[in-house]
């Protein structure tokens, strides 16, 4: 079981895809730090200052969508399975933790370049400065939603194994259907798994979720997700 986490592990960090989302990631922490800190007026509210740190959990939840279905798009998955001689749930299952290990190690460096970009920028704020709790607390709301975004893009695209239909799927919810509800139902808008990380990076104030709870909700949503791909994944042909 080593050896194919290890397998999986080294096909997660090695492909380009990995890096270019990366860099988009990483890049869009500082952009978010430096347009919330500088360009959006004065932030003299906690809340305010925090939302410089936030990440972009949609792009790592498109990055283990394209990732995982990849996998059939390109046919790896069978030889996969076959060289393994595990049951083909456990392999997806296997390579989700992959996702979700090197999810973690993105959601790190991400979150390390919000940090370090964003608080020299916030000193110049009026109001209370973010205490250490504070940044930890942000920090880890980020690299949770950040890694759950992962597994959850991970088991999508093993249901959907098409990277390109998955990617548009994704990008219409998350930029289109998203709001619409968000502006009709926002509490229940909150619930969706775009809303829960959202609360939890700090990219809304509009909720009563803590971000705990936040947290749990889009726990639920990630491990659902991943029963049914996993137990689909054991019904159908892997070619």
């Amino acid at each position: 079981m080593i050896g194919l986490l290890r397998g999986e592990l080294l096909k997660s960090v090695t492909t380009r895809a990995v890096w270019g989302f990366a860099a988009g990631g990483t890049a869009f922490a500082v952009l978010n730090a430096v347009l919330v800190a500088e360009a959006s007026g004065t932030l003299d509210e906690v809340a305010e200052k925090r939302e410089a740190l936030s990440g972009l959990p949609v792009l790592l939840l498109l990055w283990g969508l394209v990732g995982a279905a990849g996998e059939y798009r390109h046919r790896t998955a069978a030889p996969t399975a076959l060289v393994a001689r595990r049951d083909r749930g456990t392999v997806l299952a296997v390579r989700i933790a992959a996702y979700a290990l090197t999810g973690l190690g993105l959601a790190l460096l991400i979150n390390a370049a919000a940090v370090g970009t964003a608080l020299p920028l916030l000193a110049d704020q009026p109001g209370p400065d973010l205490t250490s709790g504070q940044v930890a607390e942000t920090v880890a709301g980020n690299v949770g939603a950040l890694v759950l975004a992962t597994v959850l893009g991970a088991a999508l695209g093993a249901l959907i194994r098409v990277p390109v239909v998955g990617a548009v799927v994704l990008l219409i919810l998350a930029l289109v259907v998203q709001p619409l509800v968000s502006g009709a139902w926002e509490r229940e808008a909150n619930l969706s798994p775009f809303g829960t990380a959202d609360v939890m990076t700090g990219g809304t104030h509009n909720t009563t979720l803590t971000v705990a709870e936040a947290g749990a909700v889009f726990a639920v949503w990630t491990v659902l997700a991943v029963l049914v791909a996993v137990a689909c994944e054991r019904r159908r042909d892997l070619a």
